[in-house]
């Protein structure tokens, strides 16, 4: 019987949680790198035990930190971050022009074919590759050489480049996600770059339909139609049909469009999954209640997943990382939130049960379906 393994990245370290099939009985380790705030781990589709792990600390810095063995044991990597030397600045809210700069990484993603190269998403956003397990990193200097920069501005969390999907049909095609300056496409392998922000509208900026300057939360897809692209953006749920050449509003029936997460369905294209928060002002749920959004219909349509969830005085949010789909038979469910609860539905969303409750605030979660 296959098995699931979660990874959990707090404020306060990281946590690794496995269970049999069933997803009844959670054993948890950790924390590792306790007291560091571990903003993302994943593990390698080719090699389920080769575990990258992103830490950082206000006064320590950044670290890439790596495991052989599933997280049993851990190893610094590296942190040799090598920019081409992109000249460049960019806007910030008061119109002054500032220098790039290397803060943390916000999103590790590894290869879907081999288990030593990784690509990371940082802040300030920029992308870097390894195809070493992490121990170096270059720069892929064609996203800063588009030539936009100007028009990215920082998010409430910072300039973060926090999405990363690598389309497994086409390997040198490639989306990313920046908060605040929108998605990219490449086509060419990271050598040059496309905006893909067509039909989106931000009453926030300027120039509502700009070409960038758009605060996008997370885009999501299906492994088995890497075209169709589903976004949470800084208000309004998002679809592209066709590579993210254009995108469709598809907030409909939502009780509010704005919040962090977006998921899809394991065997189901057109399952999506959101967790709706009050405002961009007030980030918790509405009337203070934990609801999961699912569509069955690719967002034309809404219905709340609310059994197990608490329906009262609950006002946790649920991050941009913090939700992720196994692939066994019957599809688990997972997200985490910033009051520390982990959350598991191993049907799809129709029940709910909290793996642990107290942990620090969750950044992120990601579930490995194991052999």
């Amino acid at each position: 019987m296959s098995s699931v393994r979660l990874l959990v990245g707090t404020r306060k370290g990281a946590f690794v949680m496995t269970a049999d099939g069933k997803r009844k009985n959670w054993d948890i380790t950790g924390p590792h790198f306790a007291g560091w705030e571990m903003y993302h781990v994943k593990g390698s589709p080719v090699d389920p035990n080769r575990l990258f792990a992103s830490q950082s600390n206000s006064w320590f810095g950044q670290l890439i930190q790596r495991s052989n063995d599933g997280g049993k044991t851990w190893e610094a990597a590296g942190n040799k971050f090598v920019y081409d030397g992109v000249p460049g600045t960019h806007q910030w809210y008061d119109g002054t022009p500032h220098p790039w700069e290397f803060k943390r990484v916000w999103h590790l993603e590894p290869s879907l074919t081999d288990p030593d190269v990784v690509y990371a998403g940082v802040e300030d956003a920029a992308l870097f590759r390894s195809s070493d397990g992490a121990t170096s990193w270059e720069e892929m200097s064609g996203l800063r050489k588009h030539g936009s920069g100007a028009g990215w501005a920082p998010g409430a969390g910072g300039m973060c480049l926090h999405t990363i999907l690598i389309d497994p049909i086409n390997p040198k095609r490639m989306y990313i996600a920046i908060s605040s300056a929108g998605a990219f496409r490449t086509d060419d392998g990271g050598e040059s770059w496309t905006p893909i922000n067509q039909g989106l509208r931000s009453a926030h900026i300027p120039d509502p339909t700009a070409e960038v300057g758009h605060c996008v939360h997370h885009i999501a897809m299906h492994p088995a139609r890497p075209d169709v692209l589903y976004m949470q953006k800084h208000w309004d749920v998002m679809r592209s049909t066709n590579g993210g050449s254009l995108w469709q509003e598809i907030s409909g029936n939502l009780p509010t469009d704005f919040g962090f997460v977006i998921d899809v369905h394991a065997h189901e294209p057109e399952t999506v999954y959101v967790v709706p928060i009050k405002s961009d002002s007030e980030h918790f749920p509405l009337d203070g209640k934990l609801q999961v959004f699912r569509s069955k219909t690719g967002g034309d349509d809404w219905e709340p997943l609310t059994k197990g969830l608490p329906q009262k005085d609950c006002y946790v949010n649920v991050l941009r990382d913090a939700m992720s789909v196994d692939r066994l038979d019957s599809c688990g469910v997972y997200f985490g939130t910033t009051g520390g609860q982990v959350y598991a539905s191993p049907d799809g969303g129709e029940n709910w049960e909290a793996i642990v409750r107290d942990l620090p605030a969750v950044l992120s979660v990601e579930a490995q379906t194991l052999p």
